[in-house]
């Protein structure tokens, strides 16, 4: 009978030993291709009046303002030594004691913050709609979120609690429990994990899969299917705030809390450790800004479903901007850059 998962040997960080490239960073460039991807894809299908050169602004400019919204709010929140605070210019230095190490620590939720602020400056220079705007990148990201969390397992990190269910993965650097305790030892006995020394490795739920699946896979496929079924503009915005929001809520009960923070809210009191267990009335800091995402996600939808000019529309037929006045507003920019160029010179 299988009691546990090895946590894959060939699997390391690097995708080659020894050098600095790792997978998830390969993973990061992956879900931006696919995102890109996606709405291009949207784009086309609807006619919509964005130039190629429009698309690569929005999202040049969508995901510096997401790493920078990641990486900072990862630092303000979860981060609870004052180390960036005496030394702030570490927060974008990728090296540690001499070695590249990448920016380690990264939030999703700084980086929604980061991608929305990038669309109503985008679109409001560009004169968009930013409803529009946001309902092609809400069926359009959470495919490409799905990769981002397979770098996380690859990485071996953000594992969930033990468990004894067979799909259990000992993952190598999971924290090792002491042996004496004895809910360790029942476990170990139930998951056939042998006990040697005074710590002991034992299988964790792959909570990183449960999210790619669940938040990513699931999640885009139900906005997906709804693009040119939605009811009016920003429906879709609503939607993902919703859907992510209620998929990470109930995840995060099988996945460890950070040791250095625990809970946020706890209104039952456990004598068990965070990686035994997560009692129902206990809450995440996870679990409170996704609380605050789906309550955000319900108001909006009561917002947007009452604004004026909510009408959706599905295909661009006849818009300001036809397909050949983005044309030659294009090969008037190349004319123009050419001149200044021969001025240059």
């Amino acid at each position: 009978m299988l009691l546990s998962i090895p946590f894959p040997s060939w699997l390391t960080p690097q995708i080659i030993p020894g050098f600095f490239i790792r997978w998830y960073s390969l993973m990061y460039i992956v879900a931006f291709g696919i995102a890109f991807l996606l709405y291009r894809a949207q784009v086309r299908e609807r006619r919509f009046p964005m130039t190629e050169d429009e698309l690569w602004g929005l999202f040049f400019w969508g995901i510096l303002f997401l790493v920078l919204g990641a990486r900072i709010f990862a630092t303000i929140v979860y981060e609870t030594s004052d180390l960036y605070r005496r030394e702030p210019w570490l927060v974008f230095w990728p090296f540690r004691n001499g070695a590249f190490t990448g920016l380690q620590g990264m939030s999703y939720h700084g980086g929604v913050i980061g991608g929305v602020l990038a669309i109503l400056i985008y679109s409001g220079a560009k004169r968009f709609d930013y409803r529009e705007i946001g309902d092609m990148f809400a069926a359009s990201i959470p495919l490409g979120y799905t990769f981002g969390r397979l770098g996380n397992f690859a990485n071996g990190e953000l594992y969930g609690r033990v468990t004894a269910q067979p799909w259990g993965m000992l993952f190598p650097q999971a924290t090792r429990l002491p042996a004496h305790e004895p809910w360790v030892q029942d476990l170990a006995e139930q998951t056939g994990t042998v006990i040697q020394g005074n710590m002991v490795n034992l299988p964790r739920h792959p909570s990183q899969l449960y999210e790619a699946f669940f938040e990513g896979f699931v999640l885009w496929l139900i906005i997906w299917l709804l693009r040119n079924r939605k009811p009016f503009k920003g429906f879709l915005i609503g939607i993902y705030f919703i859907g992510y929001g209620l998929f990470r809520f109930f995840i995060e009960y099988f996945r460890e809390p950070d040791s250095w923070m625990g809970y946020r809210f706890q209104f039952a009191e456990t004598d068990l450790p965070l990686a035994a267990a997560h009692p129902l009335l206990s809450f995440s800091t996870g679990q409170v800004f996704c609380f605050a995402m789906v309550m955000l996600g319900l108001f909006w939808l009561l917002i947007a479903s009452h604004s004026p000019n909510r009408q959706p529309v599905l295909v661009y037929l006849d818009s300001g901007r036809t397909k050949s006045k983005m044309e030659a507003e294009r090969k008037a920019a190349q004319k123009e850059r050419r001149k200044l160029r021969k001025k240059l010179r």
